[in-house]
């Protein structure tokens, strides 16, 4: 009896030390609002990994988890521009420093105009895919780093989706756009 106590509790510990490894590193979101449409629909189910940017820095078409700077939910949004970048929208579409952006994951062309704007240092400007309907940083503001906290990885409902999460190297796209 004793050695099944002694086993019970170190199954315990180790469970529960595990059950707090996972909580600092992974984070579960459910989908709220239809600002990311078509790629995540409402209802839907992440995993948050919040170890991603703690060995490398948030890169263009990362579908990122942040704190909202103006005190609404934690939000997701897609990093469109970096510290430094120049963001303009116009005739329907989203210019990172004067290169136009190819954009398969939106839901329609934005319907509005943004003057070029310059992206503060250690601020990331972050849109939704849904464009037309989305509060992000088309409207004035933009995401510090340390409000970042984790990066969109795992679809974990519905079954159907179970999977990864489609994240777009952008900063390729702009690289392959500068060279001659």
């Amino acid at each position: 009896m004793r050695n099944f106590a002694k086993e019970l509790i170190g199954t315990l510990v180790i469970a529960i030390v595990i059950f707090i490894l996972l909580r600092l590193v992974v984070g579960s979101y459910a989908v709220i609002s239809d600002a990311m449409q078509p790629s995540f629909q409402v209802g839907e189910r992440l995993l948050i990994n919040k170890m991603a940017y703690h060995f490398g820095e948030p890169e263009r078409g990362d579908v990122v988890y942040y704190k909202s700077p103006n005190g609404d939910l934690d939000q997701l949004k897609r990093i469109i521009g970096l510290p430094g970048d120049i963001i303009e929208v116009r005739n329907n579409s989203v210019s990172i420093n004067g290169i136009k952006l190819k954009e398969p994951y939106i839901k329609d062309p934005p319907g509005y105009t943004l003057l070029a704007y310059q992206v503060p240092t250690n601020n990331f400007f972050v849109l939704g895919d849904n464009r037309n309907n989305s509060n992000d940083s088309s409207t004035g503001w933009t995401v510090p780093r340390e409000n970042i906290l984790g990066r969109a990885w795992l679809f974990t409902w519905p079954p159907d989706k179970w999977g990864g999460v489609e994240n777009y190297p952008l900063g390729q796209e702009l690289t392959a756009a500068e060279s001659p």
